[in-house]
């Protein structure tokens, strides 16, 4: 290996004594590809197992706590003890080559799609019409009833203990992407007036209570906890940087082990306020005061821009998502000191390069996520 890129294989302690042996994390990335009824999928175990072997920390897909909120097709569900077989398979291969296996734990909430939940249903804090991942028309969502929400926050609890069974090594409370905890916290999306409306931070810190509760009851200290968030969103009113400064105060004095800002460029700036034009990640890091480590991700696809990532001091951690569906030894091949055989560009043509489930790989072939793209041979011409 290179010298230089000793500091990315560096070991970390979290707060709770587990012990990462590198700053890479695999981050959670939508595969589509669970059996129908949100169980594992011998495709998706054998895609998560490959992705998972050389990072640190490796992050499941977003798995959902409740029927109701099922957002994607092919998504994997965490929803009844029923899942834990199948999930324990998942824990195992993402952790046999020493990565901490961490469970995502999700609701849609209004981004939920009608056509895979019961009664063709969907729901949120407030009524809205939005469209949904790969939904070609919009979707109604009505407004979360009380008995609801806090059946929806019980259910992460129960989401953790079902984790907690399978043998994942700790869960990730998904909070970011607009999905429903984001959602409770956005001026844009979160309308009530009761307690639920009037306190926005109040359904992300019961959710993170619940699965506390879930860890104290059921899993040692050592299992891990950690929050993913969204600092900012395009709509005014939404969540900007002054909200996102008080969740984080909120969140740093829980005892979680890390948290997880979800960045489409890691070193992207702030829109809008008084903080406009300062580097987001910098601000997060300046707020957490040292309390937990911060995972940061968005458009890092080879060894240099994961080195000046974390070299940047504003970031413990470093996530990978695109970057390792694009080469699953992205990692492997660093310290091995082949950096410069890295693939980080996508080829439409070469299906069998990056041996990915068949649902992901038509979705990345159509253009559905942004990659770095070689020319087509057709366009060479």
């Amino acid at each position: 290996m290179d010298e230089k890129y000793k500091p990315l294989f560096k070991t970390l302690r979290l707060p709770n004594g587990a012990e990462l042996k590198n700053r890479f994390v695999l981050a959670p990335l939508t595969h589509i590809s669970s059996n129908e009824d949100g169980t594992a999928s011998i495709e998706e175990i054998e895609y998560m197992g490959k992705r998972s072997k050389d990072v640190g920390m490796a992050i499941s897909a977003a798995s959902n706590v409740t029927d109701l909120g099922k957002a994607f097709p092919g998504q994997p569900s965490v929803v009844r003890d029923s899942d834990i077989e199948g999930l324990r398979h998942l824990a195992d291969e993402m952790k046999k080559n020493g990565a901490k296996a961490i469970l995502q734990i999700h609701h849609g909430g209004v981004q939920a799609q009608p056509r895979l939940t019961p009664d063709y249903d969907s729901a949120g804090p407030s009524p809205i019409t939005t469209r949904s991942f790969d939904e070609t028309e919009p979707h109604h969502s009505r407004e979360m009833t009380e008995d609801e929400i806090v059946e929806t926050i019980k259910a992460f609890g129960e989401a953790t203990r079902r984790a907690i069974e399978a043998g994942f090594d700790g869960v990730e409370i998904h909070g970011a992407n607009r999905y429903i905890i984001h959602q409770f916290v956005s001026p844009h999306f979160n309308r009530r007036t009761d307690k639920w409306g009037e306190n926005r931070y109040s359904f992300a810190l019961a959710v993170t209570d619940e699965v506390l509760k879930a860890k104290a009851e059921h899993a040692g200290e050592d299992f891990i906890i950690g929050y993913r968030f969204s600092p900012e969103e395009a709509e005014t009113p939404g969540i900007d940087m002054e909200i996102t400064k008080i969740l984080i105060e909120k969140l740093i004095e829980k005892p979680l082990d890390y948290l997880h800002a979800s960045l489409g460029e890691v070193h992207s700036k702030t829109r809008t306020g008084k903080y406009a034009g300062t580097e987001r990640i910098a601000l997060l890091h300046e707020w957490i005061g040292g309390r937990m480590p911060l995972i940061g991700i968005g458009s890092v696809f080879t060894a240099d821009q994961a080195l000046d990532a974390i070299e940047g001091g504003n970031i413990e951690l470093i996530g990978l998502g695109r970057a390792l569906l694009l080469d699953h030894n992205f990692v492997g091949k660093i310290q091995a000191g082949r950096e410069s055989t890295v693939n980080n560009m996508f080829d439409p043509e070469r299906e069998d390069r990056y041996e990915l489930p068949e649902r992901l790989w038509e979705q990345l072939h159509d253009g559905f996520y942004p990659l770095p793209r070689v020319r087509s041979r057709q366009q060479s011409r």
